[in-house]
């Protein structure tokens, strides 16, 4: 683990190309660039300020995190996907530095809820425990520990119900 200190910001549109170029590094196919910016262009997934990335002390984007508008049931919640780091910085804090600033830009927002489908070691870290001990699940088959949820706001325990993803994502 690299002793960097990360510098976490909201998206600007200046830096649209260089978080698609990091999604592509990151995940080798366009699948999740293409995803972020069919996001990006969705009025009813995007929210503006919860695409954080992380840079380091030159400005140089190395990290994303990317919080869009889902639904657990009915009750409005949001989808942290994708997340990316270029691949010469991966494990040097640079993600988890992106998904807390996203995570805490969501609570100043007043949002409570936040679904994640992914590796099943990484983000416990931040909270997220298995959905289904919640009642939550998908309509599609994932290992069930690969989706996992969070509550932002002790005070309002996780909703039980299947997630509805916002369209881009074809779920």
């Amino acid at each position: 683990m690299s002793t960097h200190t990360w510098i976490t910001r909201a998206e600007t549109s200046a830096d649209i190309p260089a978080i698609r170029e990091i999604n592509l590094a990151a995940f080798g196919t366009e699948g999740e660039a293409d995803l972020v910016d069919a996001l990006r262009a969705d009025p009813d997934a995007w929210i503006d300020g919860l695409s954080l990335v992380s840079t380091d002390e030159d400005g140089r984007i190395v990290g994303h995190a990317l919080l869009t508008r889902c639904h657990i049931g009915d009750t409005p919640a949001l989808c942290l996907a994708p997340c990316a780091v270029r691949p010469d910085q991966q494990r040097s804090g640079a993600g988890s530095a992106a998904v807390r600033a996203a995570l805490t830009a969501a609570e100043d927002m007043g949002e409570r809820y936040v679904v994640v489908l992914g590796h099943p070691t990484y983000y416990p870290r931040f909270g997220f425990t298995r959905a289904s001990t919640h009642g939550i699940g998908l309509t599609i088959d994932v290992p069930d520990e690969a989706l996992m949820a969070l509550t932002l706001d002790t005070a309002h325990p996780l909703p039980g119900g299947t997630v509805r993803y916002a369209a881009p994502f074809g779920i």
